[in-house]
């Protein structure tokens, strides 16, 4: 004999006590109960309520009320075969968890929060009491809720415990089951290890105890810490004449971004008078394409091809508050031209701002890299991220500027002149690392 599943509706959850006790006797449990249909002005509410009884329970109570055991109807069969398969998941998930072997300090962690979800589903299966009035009653069902809930989020922690515990962890980092799912989301930002490891440790070291058991409060706290850890620029008005040199590998998108940029100064909320200057003379196309830019624009442009000729192009713009600078795209491997690009700027009294623009695309390596080599020959004094929208990872980012302590100054994200470029800000580069790019709608 087992136990059965009935599942009915009623209009009023006042009816659902009587009607259990009429239907299935009073040694009835109700599971749970939920609104299926609001109330409106011609019709009333309609809820439905799941009751769980013991099969020779029932039959008594169809003897005694002159009924016969009616077949189980298709719905119960099928509510049946849904509870079968959760036990066989949930089986699945108890073999797993014993066939893993584990570290003792963890494995037995890891049984303790098995014993606690245990707990909690004995709490719940015993909760029955029929006998009460109808506000008891909802005071009961609010609870049953409760920890149901409860039970689903320790549920998710075991998960990602499981996933966790595949990972192999260095310097003897244990990771919290409340912790989990944080270290789930930055592990597969493709952040460098060993910075998942020092800020894990970082947290568990310098986190309030009373927080660690609270695993939004985990997460609200690892958001804030890595915020803090990514320096950003804030723009402030300009008083004097800012020059804002771009320079990078071929391929990031710097030609694009300029025109961004110059669009973002010459017609944002606070306009300034905006000019153009070009070294890159190597490349044709993309001196046509931001002359053409320009002129969409109504903007001044100069292309300056010797070094020495780079003050005078900056002095016939003298009247401009914005001077941007377009320079030769190559790789960090042709040093010829990374020696051209600082014999420019060897040659100038300006004060230059020099940005260096990589892609939010490209693997860690390479962007340490990247940022050695032109470093060794510019002084960088920010970073432009471009190409947010052609990657799903930016735990690379979050390293980059982490290993380099250098602050980003802005965001390109996506194709469109003007309007794919942002300010660049911590708290929007770690959403993108915890929970990827999302474009504003």
């Amino acid at each position: 004999m087992g136990q059965l599943i009935h599942t009915f509706t009623v209009e009023d959850t006042e009816e659902i006590i009587p009607k259990v006790k009429q239907d299935f006797g009073d040694e009835a449990m109700i599971v749970t109960h939920k609104q299926i249909k609001a109330k409106t002005l011609t019709q009333k509410p309609l809820y439905e309520v799941v009751v769980a009884v013991d099969e020779k329970d029932y039959e008594k109570h169809l003897k005694k009320s002159g009924k016969s055991l009616e077949p189980k109807k298709k719905e119960n069969s099928s509510q049946d075969t849904k509870t079968k398969k959760e036990d066989e998941v949930l089986l699945d998930f108890s073999s797993a968890a014993k066939a893993y072997v584990e570290p003792k300090n963890k494995l037995d962690n890891f049984k303790k929060r098995l014993s606690e979800v245990s707990s909690e589903i004995n709490k719940v299966a015993n909760f029955k009491d029929l006998n009460t009035n109808s506000l008891e009653y909802d005071k009961k069902i609010q609870s049953f809720e409760k920890q149901i809930n409860k039970l689903s989020e320790k549920v998710s922690l075991i998960v990602d415990m499981m996933w966790q515990s595949k990972a192999e962890l260095k310097n003897n980092i244990i990771i919290p089951p409340e912790f989990a799912t944080i270290y789930k989301q930055a592990k597969e930002s493709g952040m460098k290890e060993e910075h998942l490891e020092a800020i894990m440790k970082a947290t568990l070291e310098n986190m309030p105890a009373s927080m660690k058991s609270n695993p939004e409060a985990v997460s609200r706290y690892f958001y804030s810490l890595l915020r803090n850890m990514l320096p950003c620029r804030t723009e402030t008005q300009i008083k004097k004449q800012k020059i804002m040199m771009l320079v990078g590998p071929t391929g990031v998108g710097k030609t694009t971004t300029l025109a961004k940029l110059a669009f973002r100064y010459a017609y944002g909320d606070k306009r300034y008078k905006t000019g153009i200057i070009t070294l890159d003379t190597y490349r044709i196309g993309a001196v046509e394409q931001l002359f053409q830019y320009a002129k969409m624009m109504k903007l001044p442009i100069i292309d300056s091809i010797e070094p020495k000729d780079l003050d005078e192009a900056i002095k016939s713009l003298n009247y401009c508050e914005v001077i941007l600078v377009d320079t030769i795209g190559n790789s960090q491997y042709d040093q010829s031209k990374l020696a051209k690009t600082r014999e420019f700027l060897s040659h100038s009294n300006a004060d230059i701002d020099v940005n260096l623009v990589v892609s939010a695309n490209t693997k860690l390596e390479d962007l340490k890299e990247i940022y050695d080599i032109f470093s060794s020959y510019l002084n960088i004094d920010t970073i432009i991220i471009t190409k947010f929208d052609e990657t799903k990872v930016f735990g690379n980012v979050f390293s980059l500027i982490y290993d380099i302590n250098k602050p980003i100054s802005f965001f390109s994200i996506g194709q469109e002149v003007p309007d794919d470029i942002e300010l660049a800000s911590s708290d929007f580069l770690v959403k993108c690392v915890l929970e990827g790019f999302k474009r504003k709608e």
